[in-house]
């Protein structure tokens, strides 16, 4: 596709959202930037204009309908916004958390693309772009909430992917790994299952492993947003891309090999 009309980000005030913004602005379209703040965007107007590129801050909350407005002219929409949570053990996540994770990663995310169609279809075709997580194809332990969340839009992807085919739409699934955000930072921390005593080894594990396997892995925000415009402007790109090196691996490896292979090479990690 060519790089024209309108393209609305979600989760736009930091980290890849901001990042995919931006270089969505600077390849040519006009990019609404959306974020539940619109004072946590800042100088990106700005910035965009002074790369020569066209972007508005709005507001919009995925888990608030009242304000997703989608423009008309919409030809990409990149459902970004999403949450995270503290990752205790499955026995001791309160079913609260669950409920606010599937909040704003699920039902705000269908509601935004379900509202998002009717325009793009207008508009004779374009892009729906969802960031997941390269998390999905990895059976982290203390990870259930958001990896079940995840692969929630997942499965939503390939429906969509046949859904839509008919309109000129099409549907990518981002998978990003360690990319250097405010996200990663807070991921660096110990996972609240440390504190469980039936669970810290394996926590500790989990942990100080994360921090060997990642050592010199993590992707600039930047680089990882031209990798996403990329795959949008792509018409040949596949269903599930990658966009810095641990995550085009894992998916390699994830296609290559069998679930109970995968499996139990995963398993490995955290439990040998």
């Amino acid at each position: 596709m060519d790089a024209s009309g309108i393209a609305l980000v979600t989760g736009a005030s930091r980290g890849i959202g901001r990042a995919v913004a931006l270089e969505l602005a600077r390849r040519g379209f006009e990019v609404v930037a959306t974020m539940r703040d619109p004072a946590a965007g800042g100088a990106l107007t700005a910035e965009a204009a002074a790369a020569g590129g066209s972007l508005r801050v709005a507001r919009l909350d995925v888990t608030d309908p009242e304000t997703i407005v989608v423009p008309d002219g919409l030809r990409v929409l990149v459902n970004n916004a999403g949450v995270e949570a503290e990752h205790p053990p499955f026995e001791a996540t309160p079913l609260e958390v669950w409920r606010t994770m599937y909040e704003t990663n699920v039902f705000g995310l269908v509601e935004t693309t379900r509202r998002a169609i009717p325009a793009l279809r207008a508009s004779g075709g374009g892009v729906v772009c969802n960031v997941t997580s390269s998390s999905i194809l990895v059976p982290v332990p203390f990870y259930g909430p958001y990896r079940s969340s995840k692969a929630a839009v997942m499965a939503i992807g390939e429906t969509l992917r046949v859904e839509l085919a008919p309109f000129g739409i099409r549907v990518l699934e981002v998978m990003p790994g360690p990319i250097d955000t405010d996200m990663l930072a807070e991921s660096e921390r110990p996972t609240a299952a440390i504190d469980h005593p039936a669970y810290a080894d394996m926590a500790r594990r989990m942990f100080e492993g994360r921090q060997e396997r990642t050592a010199g892995l993590v992707t600039p925000a930047d680089e990882a947003a031209r990798m996403i415009a990329d795959a949008i402007l792509d018409d040949d790109a596949p269903l599930r891309v990658g966009c810095d090196p641990l995550s085009i691996g894992l998916l390699d490896g994830w296609r290559a090999t069998s679930d109970e292979e995968f499996m139990r090479a995963m398993m490995g990690a955290w439990l040998d």
